[in-house]
């Protein structure tokens, strides 16, 4: 019986709050039955068929991993590396762990180059005999990295719900978002270096303007 991996990632972008990866494993007989649920690309489901389909894929899969990582811990992780060399390096780690199945892997390549992007997904692997698929969209076109998008979106969605409970609401965390810019520059010194990517332009910019403006305890 072979097994299918799939992996992607959600919050990569944003200004505020964790990057999430997730991979998820799954015999290949059971992975028809992804589509069979309504399995597909997390943004092209709403946020309670994303729940529901949660706790199906969960019981579904072989296994998952879920790893979260911090503006904090990138902030700190950004001081040796870019945030795709980050990436990289933790859905090899995702990779690995599951090494001991032999799955093909298919991953939504975070590079627009899938085949250098490829490249140094392998360099980082203990098995560098794996079969990789690695393609931009491959969310769209893959149910078990599909599955892997609806893990992290809904995990994701989770801890910015509870970041919204602790800090106060600040939209979707992105920088192209209005509130999450006023938000940022309304935001206390303590909290911005807990929740804040500060190595974005945005939230350098915004505390500059701070600074400028003597602002707070800025």
């Amino acid at each position: 019986m072979g097994f299918l991996l799939g992996i992607d990632e959600a919050g990569k972008g944003p200004v505020i709050g964790p990057l999430i990866i997730a991979g998820v494993i799954i015999s290949e007989e059971n992975s028809g039955k992804l589509r069979e649920l309504g399995v597909k690309d997390s943004k092209e489901l709403s946020p309670r068929k994303r729940e529901e389909l949660f706790s199906k894929i969960k019981e579904l899969s072989e296994d998952f991993i879920i790893l979260e990582t911090s503006s904090k811990q990138l902030n700190d992780e950004m001081e040796l590396e870019n945030l795709n060399t980050i990436e990289i390096k933790k859905m090899a780690q995702i990779i690995d762990s599951f090494e001991s199945k032999n799955p093909e892997v298919f991953i939504d390549a975070i590079e627009a180059n899938t085949l250098k992007f490829k490249d140094k997904i392998i360099s980082h692997l203990k098995n560098k005999e794996l079969k990789i698929v690695a393609e931009n969209r491959a969310d769209q076109k893959y149910p078990v990295v599909s599955a892997a998008s609806i893990l992290a979106k809904v995990t994701r969605d989770s801890k910015i719900k509870k970041m919204h409970e602790k800090y106060g609401f600040f939209g979707s965390g992105y920088p192209a978002d209005g509130r999450t810019i006023k938000f940022l520059e309304e935001l206390d010194e303590k909290s911005y270096n807990e929740i804040v990517r500060l190595k974005w332009s945005t939230s350098k910019r915004i505390l500059e303007k701070k600074k400028q403006k003597g602002l707070g305890e800025f």
